[in-house]
Order: C-alpha cells, then structure tokens, then sequence
C-alpha cells in the first residue's frame, strides 16, 4: 500500500516537473519569435526596404518632434522678421535668421515666399537676372536689391538706365553704389606695402637676359576691352613674354597651368622677376578694377594698366602705375618702356612707394578703412553677408518710419550705379575677317542690349507677368 502511494507522488511530481518544462519551452519560443520578428524588422530598416516605410510605427518620436518645433520656430520668424528673399539662388540657404547690427530678417531661396506678407526685399544677382522669371507683379513694399561685381560683359541689360534704374538698392565695383566693391580683389593695405615677393632691381635687370621687360597673362581672349589687339600691335615694338592663352609665346610650368593656380606661391615668383606687366582690363567701365591691377602692386611688378577710366583715383601712389591712356600709340608706350627699362633711376620711381612703405592716396585709405566687410578675412563679413545686412537694415529703417507716422524714404538706383561706355576696337586694329569672330560680337550685343533694357522695363512697368515671346517681340520691333 506504502509502494502504491510512493508511485502516485513520483507520478505528480513528475507531471507538474512536465508542466514546468513545458510552460518554460513555450516562453523560449515565444521570445524566439519576438527576436525574430524584432531581427528582421531592423534588418529590413538597414535595408531601406519600402514595407518598414509604409507601417505608421513611430520608431523616432524625438526627431519628429524637434522637427515639428523647427517648423515653428521657422514659422515664428518668417512672421516676426522681414522677409529678404534671393530671386537668384546665389547663397544656396533654404531659411536663415540673419542678425545685422541691432536688426534681423530673415534670408532665403525659397521662392514660395513670393507672396508672403513679410516679404520686403527681393535680391538679384547680376549676371544670373534675366527675363525668363521676375518676380512680378511687384508691390509697393518690394525693393530690388542688385548684387554685380563682375564683367558687364556677363549681363549688358543692367549697364542701361532702363534696368539699373528698376532697382532700390545695389552693391556694384562702382563708388557710387550704396555697397561699393570697387577693391574687391584688395585684401588690405599691407599686402601693398609687403616686400615678400619683391624682387631686387639688381636681380631683375640680370634675369632681362633671358626675360622680356613685359609680361601679359591671359586666356580669356578677345573681350569687349579689344585688349588682345593692342597687345599684338606692342608685340611689334618690344619683346612681350606672353604666357596664357591669348597671344601665347611662352609655356608656364605644368603644375601651374591650371587657372586656379594663379593665386599660387610658384605662380606668383614667376610674375615678380619681370619688371613690367600689362594689365588690362576685360572690360572698360569706370571703377572696375580687377585682380590685374592689384595683384603685380602686391609683387613688386609696375603694372602697365588698361581698364577702368577712373584708374587714377584708386593708384597707391602718384607714380606706382603707367597709364596706357596717356600713349596715343602702342609704338610711344613701348618707347617709354624701353626707356625706363634701361634707366634704372627712372624705373624705382615706379616702385618707391613700396620701398618705402607708402601709400599715399587717401581715398584708397578711407575705402580700405570704412568697407563694411573683408577679403580672405576670416575675422570679418564677407561682401555678400554685407550686401544682406545692407538690405536688411534699410527696409528696417522703412519699418520704424512707418511705425511713427512716417512716409518710408524711397531709395534708387541711378546710371552710376553701373557706367561702362559702349566698347569700341583700336584704330589700328580695325575688324578683319581673320580675327576672332568674338570679337565682332561685343559692339552689335552692346547695341542690342539696349533695346532689351527697354523692352524689359516696359514690361516690367506693366507690372504683370509676360512671356519670353512678349519679350523678343519688342526688342525686335521694327
């Protein structure tokens, strides 16, 4: 009887050790499973597979939340800021609060602000404006605000008074602009005054034995200035080492035949042992003053300078440049090159200032000094970021006019804004069929801008949207 009930109690036991096993193997299973489940979700995730996609699980609430605060946040300034929006998308910024002095607004590319009721100021940049899209009709409270430092060969519309003349504000290489970049390729005073790459007399008139007196660098050849004509018409009268494309006749080292090599180190040792450089210009416009200019002053070079009219204005010193201008022929200007090449007193007149470390023009110094922004000056705003807050801190001071009352001061653009004169070739030079045929082009394209300038401002005083075929058709009437 003992025996029988022993045998019940193991048959318990061993029932309920079952039941446990069991019970247990089913946990395992299930939580296999959910591993599983769980191992090929995220799988699919890594994956980027579209299913995972579609499920309206909330796998990163946090993000989306901040997202939704950065949404507001944009939301809040877009109504609490001016809105200054890039019709040319040059900065590339979807949405930013732009702080400028005391003031702030906010800058964008996002055209979809076209018609919002912050919007106050549509920013251009020259050579990208054109008539495909304009921002019209266009309100009472929109500026046009212009931003061109480069060629006007990029866009001739804007160099007449029917175009300049549509915009409030402008930031153009003129001093008469109300951002002047006139010294846009200047970094600074000392830069002038530097003696790092200045090149002994001595040395120079030794390496004359195998270098010509002048040298010209160019590849963009045959533009509105005519310069590749005069410089073939001098290559008759004196020796010209001429290393970039136009006129070529002598070969830089590989490594620096790129372009972008002509801020190098090694570029720079080339161009400091000659003792002259021609430096013209593409371009003939007042105040507009390259890199040409600037660059041979920095070296030690005596830049022989074609370009801006106005030239005299912006020269670090009474003698620091030859002036083509002052030549009616390239066979005189040779001459006096030939002269000062050979008379060494003669020839440091041209560079005492540096020597000496003296700049001596005033209006080059107060330009230097009260320019709201830097060149390569990581220290301070660049032209564009000044351009901004020039915008922005005018339509400010607009707000707080009307604020008390009064009538927003009104400002404009004017023809000096932008002042180039129609281009024209040397007389000696005249147009030939064997030449470029770019060339030809610069004269019939300056005459046809100007009747796309007024074509363009009549419809734009219309002040409503129009087609490119509304536009041709009056710039070819008649």
């Amino acid at each position: 009887m003992v025996w029988i009930q022993r045998r019940r109690l193991l048959a318990s036991c061993l029932c309920i050790t079952a039941t446990v096993f069991l019970l247990v193997t089913l946990q395992v299973v299930v939580e296999l499973g959910k591993f599983e489940r769980k191992k090929f979700k995220n799988s699919d995730l890594r994956a980027g597979h579209a299913k995972m996609e579609e499920e309206p699980v909330h796998l990163y609430p946090l993000p989306e939340r901040e997202a939704l605060i950065l949404k507001r946040k944009n939301q809040l300034e877009t109504d609490s800021y001016p809105i200054m929006l890039w019709w040319s998308p040059l900065t590339g910024e979807t949405g930013r609060l732009g702080q400028c002095g005391a003031d702030a607004c906010f800058f964008t590319i996002n055209r979809t602000y076209l018609h919002h009721p912050m919007t106050k100021a549509f920013l251009f940049y020259g050579t990208d404006f054109n008539i495909d899209s304009l921002p019209l009709p266009r309100k009472a409270h929109h500026d046009w605000a212009l931003f061109h430092e480069e060629s006007p060969k990029n866009n001739y519309k804007l160099f007449h008074k029917p175009v300049i003349t549509l915009f409030n504000y402008t930031a153009t290489f003129s001093r008469h602009s109300h951002l002047p970049l006139t010294t846009q390729y200047l970094e600074g005073v000392e830069v002038l005054k530097s003696l790092r790459y200045l090149v002994p007399l001595r040395s120079k008139n030794n390496l004359r034995r195998r270098l010509a007196p002048l040298v010209y660098i160019q590849s963009d050849c045959d533009p509105p200035s005519d310069r590749d004509s005069y410089v073939r018409e001098l290559m008759t009268y004196i020796e010209v080492d001429s290393y970039g494309e136009c006129l070529r006749n002598k070969d830089l080292p590989q490594q620096l035949k790129n372009p972008a090599s002509m801020d190098a180190d090694g570029f720079y040792r080339i161009i400091a042992q000659y003792k002259f450089i021609l430096a013209f210009e593409n371009a003939v416009c007042d105040d507009y003053i390259t890199e040409k200019f600037w660059r041979p002053l920095k070296l030690g070079v005596v830049p022989v300078y074609y370009g801006s009219p106005s030239i005299a204005d912006w020269l670090p010193s009474n003698r620091s440049a030859i002036l083509v201008s002052e030549f009616a022929h390239p066979r005189e200007l040779a001459n006096y090159i030939r002269q000062l090449d050979h008379d060494d007193r003669m020839y440091e007149a041209y560079i005492e200032w540096k020597l000496k470390g003296e700049v001596s023009n005033q209006r080059l110094l107060t330009a230097l000094r009260e320019r709201k922004w830097g060149v390569q000056d990581v220290h301070q705003d660049n032209y564009i970021d000044a351009f901004e807050c020039m915008v922005c801190t005018k339509v400010w001071d607009n707000i707080r006019l009307q604020e008390k009352g009064l009538p927003p001061k009104r400002w404009k653009a004017d023809v000096s804004h932008l002042s180039c004169p129609e281009p024209a070739v040397f007389a000696f030079s005249p147009l030939a069929p064997r030449w470029s045929s770019l060339r030809e082009m610069w004269i019939p394209s300056f005459e046809q801008s100007k009747k796309e300038a007024q074509a363009l401002r009549w419809l734009v005083d219309r002040n409503k949207n129009f087609s490119a075929q509304e536009f041709w058709a009056l710039v070819f009437k008649d």
